[in-house]
């Protein structure tokens, strides 16, 4: 099991990630250890297990390919996704029969992938 992914935002993004994380995916906020939250990002508990970790880099740049994979209803939050504005791309379903997927950015740029359960 991963305990949490790590993905990057610029310097002052952590109200964007909190918008998008919580605001439109629904997941919750972790509260940092305070010798962590000096360094500025914020964590989120993902449904099901697990965490992803928002780190501020001083060079960002969006992970365009480099990507985490949640485990999601994909039918119910394709649209959610799409109504706030973020570009749903749909797989190829020949690719992972069986497991209808597709892929979105967050608000800084980085690739995330969702995917139906098994």
């Amino acid at each position: 099991m991963i305990h949490h992914v790590q993905i990057a935002c610029p310097e002052g993004g952590e109200d964007a990630a909190r918008g998008f994380y919580t605001g439109v995916l629904g997941w919750a906020e972790l509260p940092k250890p305070p010798r962590l939250a000096v360094r500025g990002g914020c964590w989120f508990a993902v449904p099901g297990g697990g965490e992803l970790h928002v780190g501020v880099e001083a060079d960002f740049r969006p992970a365009r390919k480099a990507h985490p994979a949640f485990v999601a209803d994909v039918d119910a939050l394709a649209p959610t996704l799409a109504a706030a504005g973020h570009e749903v791309r749909w797989a190829n379903p020949d690719e992972i029969p069986g497991r209808p997927r597709f892929h979105t950015d967050d608000p800084h740029g980085n690739r995330l992938e969702f995917l139906a359960p098994a």
